[in-house]
């Protein structure tokens, strides 16, 4: 049976982390993305969800605050500097958004959706509150399947150029007969509040994992994923072709 106060939005918190010290894409959470700031897609996918009694923007950006609060979300408090470099975990600034907005505990879950994710839609966020509310597990992570690029075959260079096989066991399998495996994608990841609260981290013992297809599973880390992103996102809003994923 589902938990039932997971079921109901007053209880769900949305928080969407988007400092703006971004180094390998400058600016990327507000950059424009077919004609949109790229965090809009993110803002946009929770509100249309229903399933968040709030969505927050945790900032330390105030250019990006305006934004967000344009695009319709809240940005209650500006993240303090120490939560903003590029070595805090970003479940570091998800608990520090929920202890600021939630003070008398009346959440029940949180679900933290990364801005360099812009290709989930408000029915991926649907469809994954479901599945978490139905199941157990104290958080759940979005993951999506390995394609082509076949994680078992991976080998290193050595100085010499020689190839080195991480799995050495496996790099003579054919691909049939590998184990499938997933990639954690930051797009949606939820977790029980108390939980949140007593770990300060959705990587907690007895996590789940809750597939996207990879079309909408990008994150933007690079300029070539950017690239990756404008593309998919044209296709899925082209009326005709729509996306197939």
């Amino acid at each position: 049976m589902p938990d039932q106060r997971l079921l109901d939005p007053a209880a769900c918190l949305a928080v969407i982390p988007a400092r703006g010290g971004s180094k390998r894409v400058p600016g990327k959470n507000v950059r424009s993305l077919a004609g949109r700031p790229a965090i809009a897609y993110t803002i946009d996918a929770a509100l249309e969800s229903g399933v968040f009694g709030r969505v927050v923007v945790s900032t330390d950006s105030e250019s990006i605050a305006e934004i967000a609060r344009r695009c319709g979300a809240e940005v209650p408090f500006l993240r303090p500097p120490s939560l903003a470099d590029d070595r805090t975990p970003v479940s570091a600034a998800t608990v520090d958004a929920l202890e600021r907005v939630d003070a008398k505990h009346t959440t029940a879950a949180v679900c933290q959706l990364m801005a360099n994710c812009p290709l989930r839609t408000s029915d991926d966020v649907r469809a994954s509150h479901a599945a978490f509310a139905a199941g157990d597990a104290p958080s759940q992570l979005s993951v999506t399947r390995y394609g082509w690029l076949n994680p078992w075959w991976a080998m290193r260079l050595g100085p010499h150029r020689e190839l080195e096989p991480v799995f050495p066991d496996r790099a003579q399998q054919r691909s049939q007969d590998l184990p499938e495996v997933f990639c954690i994608t930051g797009a949606i990841w939820w977790a029980s509040a108390d939980v949140l609260r007593r770990e300060r981290t959705y990587h907690v013992a007895g996590r789940s994992g809750w597939e996207l297809p990879w079309q909408r599973a990008v994150d933007i880390d690079s300029e070539d994923d950017w690239l990756m992103a404008e593309v998919l996102l044209a296709r899925a809003l082209d009326p005709v072709r729509g996306d197939d994923g």
